[in-house]
This record gives C-alpha cells, sequence and structure tokens, in this order.
C-alpha cells in the first residue's frame, strides 16, 4: 500500500489506483490529493461546475458540487434543494481521478476539452518544472498535444457514449474534431489494456482458492473461551505400555470409545500412546483440487482406512450473536459460501476468514467422511473420520447436515445417486429408510389413540412463478408449500425473517388474499375476487383468467406436475 503520511488515505501501488495529484515521497508513503493549498474546508476554493445535469444532459436549476464540476437537477436526484457545501455521490465516497484515466478538462475560457490523466514521471521535463500545487496533476491534450496543469475541480470523466457529442454540430473545430477521434481511440485502447488485465488476474485467481489465514488450531473471538482441564480431571484409560498398539483403533481403549484424546502426562501408555492424532496434529497427505461445478475441493494423497483421523476441523471460535451478526452481513454482500460449524450450545467454528485444509471438504449425500466431537485436554473439538476405505487420489466429503438458516435452500450438486437436491434435507435413500423403519414400529408396538400432531411443513422443489427448479426462497405461512426464485420475486437478497408469498396477497391491492388461483401465484381479495376466478375442468379446481378452464395447465405447470410426481415416485 501507498499511505499517506498526513491522514489515514491508502492506496494500492501502481496507476490504477493511487489517486491524481499525490506526491510520492517513497515507494510506499506519500502526500495525498486531499492536502492542496488551494482547497479550504477540505474542497476545492475554485472548482468549474458545467452548465447541465449529469443525469438527463438538461440546464436550469442546477445543484452544483463543492469538488468537481459535477451538477445535478434536485428532482432528479429526488431530493430537495440543502442549504450550505453539498459533494456529490463519488465525491462522498472518496472517489479520485487516476493516471491513464480520459477526462474532460476545463482551462480558462477555452470549451471543455478531452485530454488524458498522466504520471508526473513521464511527462517531458519542461513540462514538470512548472509551477504546480498538491492536488495538481499534468493532463496531455488529444488534438493539440498540448500538456498543462490542472486539479480536481476542473475535471470530469469521459464515458464510451462521448464519442458521438460531434454528431450533429455543424462548423465544428477540425483540432476538435480530432482530438474527439484520438480521445474515443485512446479511451478503447485503455479499456483493452484494462480488461486483459483483469481477464490474466482472473485466471490467476483461478489456480489457486480465494484468500484466508491459515491456522492450526481454534482461536478465540470476543468473549469465548477455550476450555482448559485440570490433569486430575482428564481420564485415564486401561491400555497397557507392552500392549503392541496401545490406545489404537484396534485396541480396546476405554477414552477412545468414549471419544477422549488421552494425556500424554496420563495414558499409562505414555509415549506409546496412538490416541493422541489432535494434540499432535497426525493428518494424512492431502492437496487442494478444483472441482467441476462445486469449487475447491480436499482430496487424499495416500490410502486411508475406514475410522482413520482425517484432520481437525479449525477455525475461529465464535458465539452464536457473533455467528447471526455473520451470517447477516454476508446476506447483505451476496455471499453464499459459508464455513460454520456448531461445537457447542453457545460456540460455532468459523473456518471462512480463518482455517485449515478442511475448510476445503465439500458435502455429499453420500460422503466418505464424518465429523465426530472429541474432549481434547477438557475442551469439545470437531474431526473429521473416514467412514469407509479410501483410495488415494480419491475426494473427501462429508455431509454439512445444514441447518437452514431463515427462508433459504442452497442447490446441492455432490451427484451422489441418493442426492435430495438440496443442502440440509436428508438423502432420499435415507427417507425411505426412516419410512420403513417407522412402518415396522408401528406393527410392534400396540395400538394407541391417535393424537393430532402438528405435521412439518414441508415445501415444493420448483418455483411457482416459472416452474425452473434452483435455489428458492420458501414461504413461512402455514401449511403453504410454494416457493420461488428471487428473480421470479424481484428480489437481490432473501427475505429477512417471516415472510409470506405473493400467492396469500390479491394481485390488485395487495390485502390479504380470500380466493387463490391453483394454476399460478395470483389471488385476490374479497373486494376484487368476482369474476377473476373460474371452475376448472381439473378436480374443480379455481383458475384465473390467465388459464384455459378446460386445460388449465400450461408448460410450466405441467412441467411442475411432472416434477412432483418425480419426486413422490423416487420417494415411496
Amino acid at each position: 500500500m501507498m499511505r499517506c503520511i498526513r491522514c489515514p488515505v491508502a492506496y494500492h501501488t501502481g496507476d490504477g489506483c493511487v489517486a491524481a495529484g499525490s506526491v510520492l515521497i517513497t515507494p510506499h508513503i506519500i502526500i495525498c490529493s486531499n492536502h492542496s493549498s488551494s482547497r479550504k474546508n477540505g474542497h476545492f476554493s475554485s472548482p468549474v461546475n458545467v452548465g447541465w445535469c449529469f443525469i438527463c444532459a438538461r440546464g436550469g436549476r442546477l445543484l452544483c458540487c463543492e469538488a468537481c464540476p459535477a451538477s445535478f437537477h434536485p428532482e432528479c436526484l429526488n431530493m430537495e434543494m440543502p442549504e450550505g457545501t453539498w459533494l456529490c455521490g463519488e465525491c462522498r465516497a472518496g472517489k479520485k481521478p487516476h493516471y491513464k484515466q480520459i477526462v474532460w478538462v476545463k482551462l480558462g475560457n477555452y470549451r471543455w476539452w478531452p485530454a488524458e490523466i498522466c504520471n508526473p514521471r513521464l511527462v517531458p521535463s519542461n513540462i514538470q518544472t512548472l509551477k504546480h500545487d498538491i492536488g495538481d496533476f499534468p493532463v496531455f491534450f488529444f488534438g493539440s498535444h498540448d500538456y498543462y496543469w490542472i486539479n480536481q475541480g476542473r475535471v470530469f470523466p469521459y464515458v464510451e457514449s462521448d464519442k458521438n457529442f460531434a454528431e450533429g454540430q455543424v462548423g465544428i473545430n477540425k483540432t476538435f474534431k480530432k482530438a474527439l477521434e484520438e480521445a474515443a481511440k485512446r479511451f478503447q485502447e485503455l479499456k483493452a489494456q484494462r480488461e486483459t488485465k483483469e481477464a490474466l488476474e482472473q485466471e490467476r485467481n483461478s489456480r489457486r482458492p480465494p484468500p484466508y489465514k491459515f491456522i492450526k488450531s481454534n482461536k478465540p473471538v470476543g468473549k469465548v473461551q477455550v476450555h482448559v482441564a485440570d490433569l486430575s480431571e482428564i481420564p485415564r484409560c486401561n491400555c497397557k505400555p507392552t500392549d503392541e498398539r496401545p490406545c489404537s483403533q484396534d485396541s480396546q481403549c476405554l477414552n477412545r470409545m468414549l471419544q477422549y484424546e488421552c494425556h500424554p502426562q496420563v495414558c499409562p501408555a505414555g509415549d506409546r500412546c496412538h490416541n493422541q492424532c489432535f494434540s499432535k496434529r497426525l493428518y494424512p497427505d492431502t492437496e487442494v483440487i478444483k472441482t467441476t461445478g462445486r469449487g475447491w475441493g480436499l482430496k487424499t494423497k495416500q490410502d486411508l482406512k475406514k475410522g482413520d483421523f482425517v484432520m481437525e476441523y479449525v477455525g475461529e471460535l465464535i458465539d452464536s450473536e457473533e455467528c447471526k451478526q455473520r451470517i447477516r452481513h454476508a446476506n447483505e454482500n451476496h455471499v453464499t459460501n459459508f464455513y460454520m460449524l456448531t461445537l457447542t450450545k453457545d460456540r460455532v467454528i468459523d473456518a471462512g476468514p480463518k482455517g485449515n485444509l478442511s475448510r476445503f471438504m465439500n458435502h455429499s449425500c453420500s460422503p466418505n467422511c464424518e465429523t465426530q466431537k472429541w474432549t481434547i485436554n477438557g475442551d469439545v473439538r470437531i474431526g473429521l473420520f473416514t467412514l469407509c476405505d479410501i483410495a488415494a487420489d480419491t475426494e473427501l466429503t462429508f455431509n454439512y447436515n445444514l441447518d437452514c438458516l431463515g427462508n433459504g435452500r442452497t442447490s446441492c450438486h455432490c451427484g451422489s445417486e441418493n442426492c435430495s437436491g438440496f443442502l440440509g434435507v436428508k438423502p432420499k435413500s435415507a427417507v425411505v429408510m426412516e419410512r420403513e423403519e417407522k412402518v415396522r414400529n408401528a406393527k410392534l408396538k400396540p395400538k394407541k389413540r391417535k393424537l393430532k400432531t402438528e405435521s412439518k411443513q414441508t415445501h415444493e422443489y420448483y418455483c411457482y412463478s416459472c416452474g425452473e427448479g434452483g435455489e428458492l426462497v420458501m414461504c413461512d405461512k402455514k401449511d403453504c408449500p410454494k416457493a420461488y426464485h428471487l428473480l421470479c420475486l424481484n428480489l437481490t437478497k432473501p427475505p429477512y425473517g417471516r415472510w409470506e408469498c405473493p400467492w396469500h396477497q390479491c394481485s390488485v391491492c395487495q390485502r390479504t388474499a380470500a380466493s387463490l388461483c391453483h394454476f399460478c401465484p395470483s389471488s385476490f381479495c374479497r373486494e376484487h375476487e368476482r369474476g377473476q376466478l373460474l371452475v376448472s375442468a381439473l378436480d374443480n379446481r379455481p383458475c384465473c383468467s390467465n388459464h384455459d378452464p378446460q386445460r388449465p395447465l400450461g408448460p410450466q405447470a405441467m412441467a411442475k406436475s411432472v416434477s412432483t410426481s418425480m419426486v413422490l415416485k423416487n420417494t415411496l
């Protein structure tokens, strides 16, 4: 970073980020452009504002920015004319001109002219020696090929559509016309350079996982604490030092059976103990790999046997309140990757910002590993263990058992034969086995009086608007199975808290619906239901005017019907 010596401002090194007009003292220390003597109260004393609105391009009563040439109609910004000084949105956000940027420049009584902002080190020496202040930067005028020093108060960005500026104008100056042509050409060159650089950066990023901080053990955050037991509280196993492999997976070690790790100062086997995998971090050789359609994954580079310890799942130890705040922040910023595992009732492991290679293990409805909670030195920790023999170069997976917070669902792409389709939903084979077990238990148990129990609400696996599957938002109204895509609801992020779908709101006035179409989300209140619904030929169910009463099922509804029948067939 290049940091200002007078204020907290900092930029990445390079012409693309550092603000034009900053004075370079050392390769990493600057005086930023905010410290110009031509500024008063942090703003340029004499910005030259344009005479048209930046939004509608018309003149009139304009609201002018105090730091740059931008002007707006207050009504175009949906605001009243403010009193006192006012800054446009980009100036409030601290956005500055940067080197190799095409801008419009106002110099003296000349018209606004296209130019390129130049790095002072790359301009001729006679231009470098011209008198200028902190915050001033040299510009190269197209057409005339002159240089001059200017500040932010007299420039605004050139956009791609400005190449058509001279269309329809009569008697335009030849030099100005040449300047417009050169500016348009240079703008495309810089745009191509920027896109190429971004493509190369994206390619480099695709070859390596997104950044995170590697840690070896859990790091508590805030008030969360790591428990440490006294030696007298740590259980002693019944293994002997003379055993062939004391405390190993094949032994009868009581600690191992109770998922306690032996302590080297307490275990009778001492240094020969094989139940200290967590403390000694006895992990197999693994490698982070790029998978198809599931991001990054983790594979083993050696053969593993059933019950082998893979590695500990480590990260930041946070409480439930911090967990909710992080999930809320992720939803607001459209972050979809989570690395949180519940450790105890009031502690959660978040391996997102910090963790080890276990954070890359993907979910599977037919996993080859599982999580186990072990007690190590008095504290509970999570380890990953194999469920079967695993050959080398095989991807390691475990079932996330995701507890869906809110009403969103994430599609599962594990590719297993019994894939449930969504994270947090039981695999199909597990559902069938659970039903068979209930049937067997029902035959064995004596008949009792049936009590009315509240059935668990299930939702459909397709969008009620378009009939397609994917990531869906579920209706929270009791007994409503409907689900929707965010795009079909005109939403950019999942609704927070309890949410009822449009099927329960009048399509005309948005009040509570009294009559519903059974083939699309259209619904109507008491006031607007008259004449809106007809009885269809399909089980006499009501349908709106968007459907043929004799054949109410459209293509989307047919897709829903087929999808429903397939789901039922697979689960029965």
